[in-house]
């Protein structure tokens, strides 16, 4: 089970993700977060917690998969050649459904087994993971190709936004409607 931050502590996560299970631990990640494209979502939620690679890693794990694509976006320390000295990210209300949507989309577009998509809102330090994708298929080309759709289409169509600071003092948003 993934941990659970106090009210009030920064750091929150927008979670949803991959199908089936084959053992213990991938079985019980599988329970709290799952989509297949045969089935219907069995879990997707807001979570506060801080989530590793591992984690979507493990919850794609399918005994057909022949692939799995793993992206993971991190802060980086700087953009356009400015240093970063703070990010963070807000959500619509509407970005888990949108983030649905598109995991939806995705699936029923690739011949996914399963999928795990994590993005973190909340105040990130440089190196934080922000975004982890991971995609699970029959071939490596499959899922190369689903994980980067996903990615794509997230960060194209889900109402995430980011605000970064810069060590001259200048302040940007990125992915503003």
């Amino acid at each position: 089970m993934l941990p659970r931050r106090k009210p009030g502590d920064k750091g929150q996560e927008i979670t949803f993700a991959g199908a089936g299970a084959h053992f213990a631990f991938t079985r019980k990640l599988r329970q709290q977060f799952a989509i297949c494209p045969e089935r219907e979502i069995e879990h997707a939620g807001v979570r506060l917690a801080d989530v590793g690679h591992h984690i979507p890693f493990a919850a794609v794990q399918d005994p057909s998969a022949g692939g799995v694509a793993l992206f993971v976006g991190t802060v980086r320390s700087e953009d356009g050649g400015r240093g970063v000295t703070a990010l963070g990210y807000s959500a619509h209300p509407s970005a888990l459904d949108e983030l649905r949507t598109v995991t939806k989309a995705v699936a029923a577009a690739h011949p996914v087994l399963a999928v795990a998509v994590v993005h973190r809102v909340g105040d990130l330090r440089v190196g934080d993971l922000a975004v982890v994708v991971a995609v699970a298929c029959p071939h490596r080309g499959e899922a190369f190709a689903a994980c980067r759709e996903l990615i794509d289409e997230l960060k194209g169509r889900v109402p995430i936004w980011k605000n970064q600071t810069f060590q001259d003092g200048g302040e940007e948003w990125v992915g503003l409607p």
